[in-house]
C-alpha cells in the first residue's frame, strides 16, 4: 500500500476531506479526524479505533498495525505498516475508523 493508495481510499469514503495538522495529512468526516498519515514517517497511517478493534487487530496482523504510543494508544488510535498492508485491509480499517467517528449519524443529520 502507498501513501498515495491510502490517500484515494480515505477519500472515497461519503464525506472524506483532506486536511492537515502538524504538519501530517488527516481525513476529516464532519470536521472529525479518522486518520492521518505520515506520523511517524511516510510508511505510517494511523486510524481510530476502538480499544478492542484494536487488540483485535494488533493480535491478528502484527505486521500491519500496532498501538501507537502513549494516551492516544490506549484509547484506540492505531498504526497502520503502509508497506505491509493491502487495499482490502486498509479499506477495511478505514471503513471502522470513518464509522467510529460517528461519520454515518452526521452524514444523515447532515441530510435531514
Amino acid at each position: 500500500m502507498t501513501p498515495a493508495a491510502f490517500r484515494k481510499l480515505a477519500l472515497a469514503l461519503d464525506g472524506a476531506v483532506e486536511g492537515a495538522h502538524g504538519g501530517h495529512a488527516d481525513f476529516r468526516v464532519a470536521g472529525k479526524v479518522f486518520a492521518t498519515m505520515g506520523f511517524p514517517d511516510a510508511a505510517h497511517a494511523m486510524v481510530k479505533l476502538t480499544p478492542d478493534q484494536q487488540r483485535m487487530l494488533v493480535a491478528a496482523e502484527p505486521a500491519k498495525f500496532v498501538p501507537v504510543k502513549g494516551a492516544w494508544g490506549l484509547r484506540g488510535a492505531t498504526h497502520l505498516r503502509l508497506p505491509a498492508a493491502d487495499p482490502t485491509t486498509a479499506r477495511s480499517v478505514l471503513a471502522m475508523a470513518w464509522q467510529n467517528v460517528g461519520a454515518s449519524k452526521r452524514r444523515k443529520k447532515e441530510r435531514q
